[in-house]
């Protein structure tokens, strides 16, 4: 029986896999409870979205747009919470599943009444920046994850946004994303690398993950730099994102993540992920 999509062992070290969205495998769609249930239940390592609505709040969601991913249109920070709740998600092929659009509070409420395996960690990855944390948005954050921040952990690419809303939230963990469009052009030279990577731990001391895109990763590299070990020498862990579909070429690249002892690897498809290395290993 194939195991569940939880982590993988490669000498000696354990690397999580990482639900994208929440998805098991790569036909699922986005952000449905019974997904994000299924990977609370056993252990995994899990990713939702946030993105801030017209009432203050946040909804589960990737884009700021509607259009894309539910049934609505215009813009999230537009639309209410009521509203929003009547929402349909669309699965991969654009069509409306049965699965509503949740808010932040709704999959609070619904973590703590299915309560989580010890060693499952919901990532909140927050879309936008300080500029729309107001204190009323921040008191919204805070009361909806304190009653289980403890399996949270809430990551984003302006430090000072994840800062704001972890310190309204005790025991809320967080991470921090340096990764920039554009960023494998500016960055070339073993110099270049290592001086990116200092800068991103300098610049988010708390944050327990750093979340790095693997092709910056796997650049680095290439040029000599050891971004993971970087990392793992100010006592803390990297996420690799984002592998969309397992084929050879990333089943190659994947591997070499895990070589370089990575900590968690985010996909669209865990499932397919170890069924390709287990069967590789065959």
């Amino acid at each position: 029986m194939q195991p569940d999509p939880v982590f993988l062992d490669h000498q000696g070290h354990r690397t999580l896999i990482k639900w994208h969205r929440a998805r098991r495998k790569a036909s699922d769609a986005e952000f449905t409870p019974t997904r994000i249930l299924d990977a609370m239940r056993i252990g995994a390592s899990v990713e939702v979205d946030l993105v801030v609505h017209a009432d203050k709040g946040f909804a589960i969601l990737h884009d700021l747009e509607l259009d894309h991913g539910t049934t609505g249109s215009g813009l999230v920070c537009e639309t209410s919470a009521e509203t929003l709740r009547r929402l349909f998600l669309r699965g991969n092929d654009g069509e409306p599943i049965a699965d509503r659009v949740m808010l932040l509070e709704d999959l609070c409420d619904l973590l703590a009444a299915n309560p989580a395996h010890r060693d499952a960690l919901l990532q909140l990855d927050y879309k936008e920046d300080l500029s729309r944390l107001s204190p009323a948005v921040i008191a919204s954050f805070a009361a909806a994850v304190s009653k289980v921040a403890h399996a949270m952990i809430l990551s984003g690419g302006d430090s000072a946004a994840v800062a704001s809303l972890a310190a309204a939230t005790p025991g809320l963990r967080t991470g921090y994303d340096p990764t920039y469009v554009g960023v494998l052009d500016d960055l070339q030279s073993r110099e270049d690398f290592s001086r990116f990577i200092a800068a991103a731990l300098k610049t988010a001391p708390e944050a327990a993950m750093i979340y790095l895109d693997y092709e910056l990763i796997l650049a680095a590299d290439a040029a000599g730099v050891d971004l993971i070990r970087a990392v793992h020498d100010d006592n803390r862990r990297v996420d690799a994102w984002t592998i969309r579909s397992i084929n050879a070429a990333t089943l190659a690249k994947i591997r070499r993540l895990l070589d370089l002892r990575v900590d968690q690897i985010t996909t669209d498809d865990p499932e397919g992920l170890l069924f390709a290395l287990a069967e590789g290993a065959a």
